[in-house]
This record gives C-alpha cells, sequence and structure tokens, in this order.
C-alpha cells in the first residue's frame, strides 16, 4: 500500500486545458509510482470541489462566495492583490478556510508528508493546521520566488521566519533563492535546491519543421516583473534593422491594457501578436516555431523577481536562442555566452542589440540554442527533478 502524500498549493489546474501553470500538477504526476497524493488547493467558479484529476484526489476548499473567489489563480495571489485592492478582504477567509480544510483532511488521513508550496499562505496554514490537530507529519516548504523576494513588511517578514523555523525542511527553485532564504536564519542543512522541473524528452523538444524566420516570443505572466514593456520599447529599433521582425506575446494579466496602448503609440501593430493565454499542450509548437526567445525579467516596485524562470528551461529545450535579463535566479539556466545572452534589466537598447546580433548571425543563434538544450537537459528534466523530491522525502520518513 502506497504512503500518503498531502500537497498544498494555489497554482494547481481548475479543469482539463487549464491555462494556469502546471508544474504542482505535474511533480504530483511523477511520484504517484510511490504516494497516493491528496491536493488541496483553492476553489474557483466553475470548478469542481472535489475530484480525481489524473490520478490526483483534489480538494478545493471554498473560502468566499463562489462568484467573489477570486484570489487564487490567473497570475497568483499577489498580483490578484495589487490588481484589486479589495480583495484583501478576500485574505483572511482564504487563510481560515485553507488551515480548516488542511486539518480536516489531517484528521482523516495518516498523511507521511505536507508539502506546502509557497511559504505563505500554504506554509502558515500547514503548520497552523498541523498545531490544531496535534499531528507529528513533517513540512516541506516549496518556495517559487514571490514568497521570499516580496511580502518584507515587518510583520511578514516575522510570519515567514515563523513558518521556516517549523518546518522539517526547505526547497528552493535557485540558488539565489537559497542566498535569500539563508538570511532568515535557517540552517544550511535544511535547504534543499531543487527546480521545478520540464519534460524535455517527449513535450519540450525540438521540430523539423521550420522556424518562422526573425520571430521573436516572450511567453509569461503580463505583470511588471516579467519586464514585458522593455522588451516593446526595444522594437521599433529591431524593426529598422530587420523590417521583417515579428514578436509574439504568449500570455495575459494586469499589465495588458499598458502593453496595448504602449504598441499603439509605438505604431507596432503589425510588429506584435498579442495571442493571449494558451493552454499548456499549445505552447511547444509555439516555442518550435520561434528563433529567439526574449525574458525581459526585472525586479518589480515591491521586490518580487523571477524565482527561477522555468520558461526560460522550456524555451532551450526546444531549441531557441534565448536573450535574457542578468538576474541572480536566472543564472542557474543561462550561462552568458554559451547557453543564451544576458541583457541589463530595464535596457531596451541592449535586448535591441542582443536580438539584432542573433538575427545578423543564425550560425551563432543555432549554436546556442543547441548548447542550450543540452544544458537544461542535463539538469532539469522531471526525471531528475522527481528523484530528488523522492530522496528528501525518503530522508525524513
Amino acid at each position: 500500500m502506497k504512503r500518503l502524500l498531502l500537497v498544498l498549493t494555489s497554482t494547481f489546474p481548475r479543469w482539463q486545458q487549464d491555462t494556469d501553470p502546471p508544474f504542482v500538477l505535474d511533480l504530483c504526476k511523477r511520484l504517484l509510482n510511490k504516494y497516493d497524493i491528496h491536493v488541496l488547493c483553492p476553489h474557483a467558479s466553475g470548478a469542481e470541489t472535489a475530484e480525481l484529476y489524473n490520478g490526483i484526489s483534489v480538494a478545493r476548499f471554498r473560502y468566499f462566495f463562489e462568484k467573489l473567489q477570486t484570489l487564487a489563480y490567473q497570475g497568483g495571489i499577489l498580483n490578484k492583490l495589487r490588481e484589486k485592492r479589495w480583495r484583501y478582504i478576500l485574505v483572511p477567509f482564504f487563510l481560515i478556510a485553507e488551515i480548516l480544510a488542511t486539518a480536516r483532511l489531517l484528521r482523516r488521513q495518516r498523511f507521511v508528508v505536507i508539502n506546502a508550496h509557497w511559504l505563505i499562505p500554504q506554509g502558515f496554514a500547514a503548520i497552523c493546521a498541523k498545531k490544531l490537530t496535534g499531528s507529528a507529519v513533517p513540512i516541506i516548504c516549496t518556495l517559487h520566488g514571490g514568497d521570499i523576494f516580496s511580502l518584507d513588511m515587518p510583520v511578514l517578514k516575522a510570519v515567514k521566519r515563523f513558518v521556516l523555523s517549523q518546518t522539517s525542511a526547505v526547497v528552493v527553485v535557485s540558488q539565489a533563492m537559497r542566498t535569500k532564504v539563508l538570511t532568515l536564519g535557517v540552517e544550511h542543512s535544511r535547504i534543499h535546491v531543487i527546480p521545478m522541473g520540464v519534460d524535455l524528452k517527449t513535450t519540450f523538444i525540438p521540430s523539423k519543421i521550420t522556424r518562422q524566420q526573425k520571430s521573436l516570443l516572450f511567453v509569461g505572466r503580463l505583470v511588471e516583473k516579467k519586464g514585458l514593456r522593455y522588451l516593446i520599447e526595444a522594437m521599433p529599433m529591431i524593426v529598422k534593422k530587420h523590417p521583417e521582425a515579428c514578436l509574439t506575446v504568449v500570455g495575459h494579466g494586469p499589465e495588458e491594457p499598458a502593453i496595448m496602448q504602449l504598441i499603439n503609440s509605438l505604431r507596432l501593430n503589425d510588429a506584435v501578436t498579442m495571442l493571449g493565454a494558451l493552454e499548456n499542450s499549445r505552447l511547444p509548437a509555439v516555442y518550435q516555431s520561434a528563433e529567439i526567445v526574449v525574458f525581459p525579467s526585472i525586479v518589480d516596485a515591491q521586490g518580487d523577481t523571477e524565482g527561477f524562470g522555468l520558461v526560460a528551461v522550456e524555451a532551450l529545450g526546444c531549441e531557441c536562442a534565448v536573450v535574457a535579463s542578468d538576474l541572480p535566479p536566472v543564472h542557474d539556466i543561462i550561462v552568458n555566452g554559451k547557453t543564451g545572452l544576458f541583457v541589463e534589466q530595464k535596457n531596451a537598447q541592449q535586448i535591441a542589440a542582443q536580438v539584432i546580433y542573433l538575427l545578423d548571425n543564425p550560425a551563432c543563434r543555432k549554436t546556442l540554442a543547441a548548447d542550450g538544450r543540452q544544458y537544461v537537459l542535463q539538469r532539469y528534466d522531471w526525471d531528475l527533478t522527481a528523484k530528488k523530491y523522492n530522496d528528501l522525502f525518503e530522508s525524513l520518513l
């Protein structure tokens, strides 16, 4: 009989063909060979409250009137709060509902491990539920970026320190996050760097289909920290040198109206195509048709930034050349001049210069793409990530 694993998360597909990132689901699927997995996540209008999803038992807790349950999904909790400040009213209801739902599960089932994705609220909810029930189950908290790089107000810093002090192990997705967690007083031995994985063997792979010439691609949520505006500002310089160059943008988010206004003001309607959010199954073909993928991420006004940069791994898996902002979390993926090219964050001129260089030098572009695929294949395939999680769970049991 398999042992029971409880996963707490606020990012999980609400239904089949959802457009939200599937990385927690993908990890769970690869742990099913050793564990019976129960996922607890917030409810959303139109989603089932309980179902068997790809062999995983999923429970979705209600926290407010159904139509107003808009705190999670489609960009994440932090971005939802920034988008509409009235959603702060939902926070205490969300947290209490998650604690009670977790406590109910702990009373009913004998879980051997809790894996809480995100420090706040899931990590905090897991600890509160454990104390309410008197459970001795170990908690592994997986941090993804926003929960450690932002939320720096004194009260929330104290909450983060408390949560980190109560967990059996802390998983971070990049070396830069490990450095940040160390500043919060966590011992070296309790921190494990395990990035989320990508299916680099059957899904995000090169294609024999000819790529669209001089095609650029951006994939990501349209939020400030993704830095899309700086890529848009670089496009007039790129188009001036390469009039056929075109940019495809995949994603949605609160920055979309401002991005559309910027495109119109720079008269780039013929050079930029906004596709909106796409089903995850369609993403490989989008990468495979592009020559260059640009990740112009920044540190935003709240101090939030990338935790790792999973989409860069997806792009390299499909043998795209990559241009990315020179930010510490991205250093795990991009080796400047070997697996991609770095630019200074918030610098449209540098973005334009590097893109133009790659468009002018197809041999360099292809070498970067091929070397980049081999680099990520050896480090970030899901099989490697799942093994590291399995090893961590076993070490605690």
